[in-house]
Formats: C-alpha cells, sequence, structure tokens
C-alpha cells in the first residue's frame, strides 16, 4: 500500500519543526509556524495562517485567509471557513502602561479550542479563550466571545444560540416528544436536558 504524500505548496511558508499529517494539503502564501502539529488529511488555504504550536486533528479544513492563532487547538474534523479569526490576546495592547512596546514576554496568550466536527463559518470571529463544543455551528460573521455548547448554532454578534444542529450540520427539527430533536438528513435523534443536547442510542 502506497503512503499517502504531503502536498506543499512552493510559495508556502513552512516551519521545519512543524508536523504535518499524512494527506495534508498546504496551499499557496499559507504560513505554518514552528511546532505546530497537523492531522492527517488536513487542507490549509491559500493565504491562512497556523499559528507557533497550534494543533489540528485528522481531516480538518483551514479555508483561505483564516488566522488560527496559537495556543488554539483543534479536534477531528473541524471546518473553519475563510478568513475566520482565532484570537489569542483577551486584553490586546501595543503597549505596556508606561509606553514601552510590548514584548512576547509582557503577555500570556490564551487559547480557542475546538471540539470534534464543529464549523466555523466565513469571517467568524472566536474572542479568546472560548471553547466551541463537538458538531456545533458558528455562523458567518458572528462574534463568539463566550463558550458554545455541543451541536449548538450560534450566530450574530455578540454569538446566541439560535438553535441545535445535527452531525450533517443542518438545523434540527422539534421531535415527537418535549425536549426532542431530530435530523431532517439522517433521522437521528437527540435529547435535550438544559443546555445540553446529547444523541439518542438507537
Amino acid at each position: 500500500m502506497t503512503k499517502p504524500t504531503v502536498t506543499i505548496m512552493a510559495s508556502a511558508d513552512v516551519a521545519e519543526s512543524a508536523v504535518i499529517g499524512d494527506g495534508s494539503s498546504i496551499w499557496h502564501l499559507a504560513q505554518v509556524r514552528e511546532d505546530s502539529r497537523l492531522g492527517k488529511n488536513c487542507i490549509i488555504g491559500r493565504g491562512a495562517y497556523i499559528g507557533t504550536g497550534v494543533i489540528l486533528g485528522d481531516n480538518c479544513k483551514v479555508q483561505n485567509y483564516a488566522l488560527v492563532y496559537e495556543p488554539a487547538r483543534l479536534a477531528d474534523g473541524v471546518f473553519i471557513g475563510p478568513a475566520v479569526v482565532l484570537t489569542n490576546d483577551t486584553y490586546p495592547r501595543a503597549i505596556n502602561p508606561d509606553g514601552s512596546l510590548k514584548s512576547a514576554h509582557d503577555w500570556q496568550p490564551v487559547g480557542v479550542i475546538i471540539g470534534e466536527g464543529a464549523s466555523v463559518g466565513a469571517r467568524a470571529v472566536c474572542v479568546a479563550p472560548v471553547i466551541i463544543g463537538a458538531w456545533a455551528s458558528v455562523a458567518a460573521g458572528a462574534v463568539v466571545v463566550k463558550d458554545v455548547p455541543g451541536y449548538a448554532l450560534v450566530a450574530g454578534v455578540p454569538a446566541r444560540q439560535i438553535g441545535w444542529v445535527g452531525r450533517a450540520g443542518v438545523r434540527l427539527l422539534p421531535g415527537v416528544l418535549a425536549r426532542q430533536w431530530v435530523c431532517p438528513v439522517t433521522g437521528q435523534l437527540y435529547s435535550q436536558t438544559d443546555s445540553i443536547l446529547t444523541e439518542v442510542t438507537q
């Protein structure tokens, strides 16, 4: 069996210490910084930025011009849309209170953590530190400033929950029973307890 190859465009800037999983592709003008780790079959789009030490699981897609700043952690199957920004500085300043230029030693980076299968739509901004739960969807243009539950659909500025989505990414419909939801694509049932949604084993 032939081992999958890694595709890196000549115009991409990939640090020697970065670990790139089999089958992954890094496209034109993308930058992958030192000590970052990409899993298998990841796609890093044109002009995207992967910060120092950022970790991506398998089968992640980071679309064109998205900025994933350290110390972000993305689980398997995460989708990051075009021009998304995952920040890492809660209180950004170019200078210290005394007027001196801030250096890397003057602040502590904080990261965005994204669970399995979750999606962040085009031009959304996730203001660290936040956790986006597994299979959640962040609508295009949203600004996320607090944690997003698994399977939640959030939108707006600031982002607020407007519904639930299943693994297919489609908004769930009310089920026959109270606090039950169903995916119109897969037929999978989900049960809601307060702000937690779980798949119903069939």
